[in-house]
């Protein structure tokens, strides 16, 4: 598992990642938005300045964006979250039939607080979404001809990047939407084998011009027992409900089956819509590359004439067999306040933790046998050192060594924020852990993946997570990460779960990594998928259901980061 993409691909920059920033979307970003700002060789898209909003405990705690609030919409956190720390979906019910609805026709179609472009910004569509409105509306402005539409719960969007008629093809094409009850919300891979974009499916003889090496590729894709044609069918059988559809994807290919269920919209050689803005002239064929060092997710998956086509979020269309299938760290943490876990307790973080036994008349601890790797062990708080290295003692009698466990203890001093009774996450560095709390009560806790460098210099070393008390200012289900760094390059679509604290630094899902409890991020808190999912529905700015993103400064949850 943990190899997935260190000897598939090729590229120990997709294993150490970060991913610590989002990319500017391109063409697919509506021409008239404002462009994410950039920092060094690699893309930003966090909110406006971060300033600091005051000092608390002696350190400063920072946000992003205006503090100005005044008037601000009804963005109150719905009153049951979408997702538990338990991991329980409880999915916001459908819009009513008679509600007035509007859905998004741009692939990013931002949400402003008042009309105008100038205006702050409180949050995101994705193109597809379907939203109710509140019934304002404002005239046209300069930079929106169309005039203005109210967006539930609060804020007003462009109409030109949003359409009344339900029916609309981008509509219909990106009906399916994030999945909040499954740990990753798209289906996801890597790149294993660069390739074409199409926009429709192709004929056999466009097949032979645009890949001409395509009998070769997929003979490698047959004897590929690690990301080939055996592996992961399963991944993109996730949104099948046919249970006879073929298990095996090499002999689909050999009798050329073709599926029943193909999208209409590619039926009879038809093209995609063009929420990708990829598209031009329309009826055009191969419209991007994919390469290696990629990862992409999708929403729908079909076999024409024996090959596997994957449709992503913003309606572009890949050959499957040149991806390797990701399914995601298993690994999540533990609601310890549901789960009745007092501390003190350790997570035993690296593989080859051993149970010690103390003899103390020959003065030694004996091996007892193994400990399983990321499991939680409750301790007594005693503690002693043995040939140097400090052991815990658990509550059965045995010993732990610091050396594989990470242990977690009540707070010494709790900090203003935990005395007002208010969320916030406390992520040790040293020990690889994230706690959250609701004021002094603990309520979850897990391993974390932060930058690879460790405790260096933030001054002098690249790959290092800041230290700090901040707060969680802006919020994506999820956004693209990517780096333009000569020797690292990479880009990553749909990182799940991202919450911004400062300027590029973030928590969020890492699908291409499972090397939690270990330093390898490029600065970021990488986090298992399914403790992104939980913790993202936790903290504030809440996301209202139907948006993609949201963006609120100086009330988020607090974030402090620490040796």
């Amino acid at each position: 598992m943990r190899l997935w993409l260190g000897r598939r691909l090729g590229i120990g920059a997709l294993v150490a990642l970060a991913a610590c920033s989002a990319k500017k979307e391109g063409p697919r970003l509506s021409s008239a938005a404002p462009s994410p700002s950039t920092d060094g060789g690699m893309n930003v898209h966090s909110a406006a300045t971060v300033q600091d909003a005051g000092a608390q405990n002696g350190m400063n705690v920072h946000s992003a964006a205006s503090a100005e609030e005044d008037g601000e919409p009804a963005m109150a956190a719905p009153s049951q979250s979408i997702v538990d720390l338990a991991g329980v979906a409880n999915l916001p019910p459908a819009l009513p039939d008679g509600a007035a609805k509007v859905g998004a026709v741009g692939w990013v179609v931002r949400i402003y607080k008042r009309p105008g472009r100038d205006q702050k910004t409180l949050g995101f569509l994705r193109g597809g979404a379907v939203v109710a409105t509140t019934g304002a509306t404002a005239r046209a402005t300069k930079d929106c001809p169309g005039g203005w539409t109210g967006v539930a719960p609060g804020g007003y969007a462009c109409s030109d990047e949003l359409t009344t008629d339900l029916g609309h093809p981008i509509l219909r094409a990106a009906a399916r939407r994030p999945d909040f009850a499954e740990k990753l919300p798209y289906m996801y891979g890597t790149v294993t084998r660069g390739g074409p974009v199409y926009a429709r499916i192709p004929t056999a003889a466009e097949l032979a011009a645009s890949e001409p090496g395509l009998e070769k590729h997929l003979a490698k894709w047959h004897d590929d027992a690690e990301s080939g044609a055996s592996y992961g069918l399963d991944v993109w059988l996730r949104y099948e409900k046919d249970a006879n559809k073929p298990k095996d994807a090499w002999a689909a290919l050999q009798e050329k089956r073709t599926d029943d269920d193909i999208p209409a919209f590619l039926s009879g050689g038809g093209s995609v819509p063009n929420l990708s803005g990829l598209v031009d002239p329309p009826g055009t064929l191969r419209i991007a590359q994919i390469d290696r060092r990629q990862g992409r997710s999708f929403v729908d998956t079909f076999s024409f004439e024996g090959r596997r086509y994957n449709l992503t979020p913003d309606l572009t269309l890949i050959p499957a067999d040149r991806f390797r299938p990701i399914r995601g760290s298993d690994f999540h943490g533990w609601a310890t306040d549901k789960e009745g876990i007092a501390t003190p307790f350790a997570i035993i973080r690296r593989e080859g933790a051993r149970k010690w036994t103390w003899s103390a008349s020959k003065k030694k601890m004996t091996d007892g046998g193994d400990l399983e790797f990321r499991s939680l062990v409750r301790l007594t708080g005693k503690q002693k050192f043995y040939d140097d290295v400090l052991h815990f003692e658990t509550i059965d009698g045995v010993y732990v060594d610091d050396r594989h466990a990470s242990r977690v203890d009540p707070a010494k001093r709790w900090p203003k924020w935990a005395q007002q009774g208010g969320k916030w996450i406390d992520i040790n560095l040293t020990k690889q852990v994230l706690v959250a709390y609701e004021g002094t009560k603990m309520v979850y806790a897990t391993l974390v993946s932060s930058g690879e460098d460790g405790l260096a210099d933030p001054e002098t070393a690249k790959k290092v997570t800041v230290r700090g008390i901040y707060r969680i200012h802006t919020k994506w289900v999820t956004t693209t990460m990517d780096s333009r760094e000569v020797g690292e390059e990479f880009e990553l679509r749909d990182v799940p779960y991202v919450q911004y604290f400062k300027e590029g630094f973030a928590l969020h899902g890492a699908y291409w990594h499972d090397r939690l409890g270990t330093p390898k991020s490029h600065g970021c808190v990488n986090l298992a998928p399914e403790d992104a999912r939980r913790l993202f529905f936790w903290t504030e700015p809440s996301v209202p259901p139907g948006w993609h993103g949201a963006m609120k400064s100086l009330t988020g949850t607090v974030v402090f980061i620490h040796p």
